[in-house]
């Protein structure tokens, strides 16, 4: 079976005798946290630092997502693997992988998946957390960076699915900030249009505690390249207000 190695990676792997699935299989390694035991098998996450280039490593056995299109099951690593490379195709900022590979072995179904680790970049979650402590310039600049990642992501025809504070990673630059995503498992088509974009624009800032409606107006703005004080950033507020309440609803 044809692995998937990064032309970027290449190299550096088979250095370290790591550009085939049984070495990545066999590497022992201390896991990042706990496996995920769900969808009867399991899934690991693994630090792996190769001198100056760093990676995740993750592992899962059986661990398998059904669709219509693959009834029978298919690893999730694999559905994130291709979204990855769409993403990549459509110019999406998120994570790259290095590796990707799958193999049935005496009825177990394997799969590993090597990401570049994200080094210098922090999650939004850890952003919020501190945000009373950043001063307004670099608070407008987060924004601006997470409403340019979303314009890019739905104009790229992509509803992200775990659109949360704990998936958009920012680094600073010269200019300011940029973001990217990860986790892009549950990515699909944007099939409903609006009604999806607000799905994911909904779920980000009802996770995002340190948020008022003023830095929702400003998030707004910059998505929609459209004055603060301006109908559609009103009207678009509105619809992620009506969203939150039903949500909270329904529990």
């Amino acid at each position: 079976m044809s692995d998937f190695i990064a032309v970027e990676d290449r190299e550096i792997l088979a250095r370290h005798g790591l550009d085939n699935f049984d070495a990545l299989w066999n590497l022992r390694l201390d896991a990042v946290d706990e496996p995920n035991t769900g969808r009867g098998g399991w899934s690991s996450v693994f630090r792996l630092d190769l001198g100056d280039a760093a990676y995740y490593l993750k592992r899962q056995s059986n661990f398998l997502s059904r669709s219509l299109a693959r009834p029978l099951g298919e690893p999730t690593f694999a559905r994130e693997f291709r979204n990855i490379r769409r993403y990549q195709e459509l110019g999406i900022p998120a994570l790259q992988a290095a590796f990707f590979g799958a193999r049935q072995v005496a009825g177990e179904r394997r799969a590993i998946l090597v990401s570049r680790a994200l080094d210098g970049w922090r999650e939004l979650a850890a952003w919020l957390e501190q945000w009373p402590a950043f001063p307004g310039e670099q608070r407008a600049a987060l924004i601006a960076a997470v409403a340019t990642l979303a314009r890019r992501l739905h104009g790229g025809g992509q509803l992200h699915g775990c659109f949360y504070p704990k998936h958009v990673f920012l680094r600073e630059t010269r200019a300011g900030f940029e973001a990217c995503l990860i986790d892009l498992e549950k990515t699909r088509p944007l099939l409903l249009g609006r009604r999806d974009r607000v799905k994911d624009l909904e779920a980000l800032v009802r996770r995002a505690d340190a948020w008022g409606e003023s830095e929702i107006r400003e998030l707004l703005s910059g998505y929609l390249a459209r004055p603060v004080d301006s109908v559609e950033v009103a009207e678009w507020t509105s619809r992620l207000a009506r969203r939150r309440r039903s949500k909270e609803g329904a529990r």
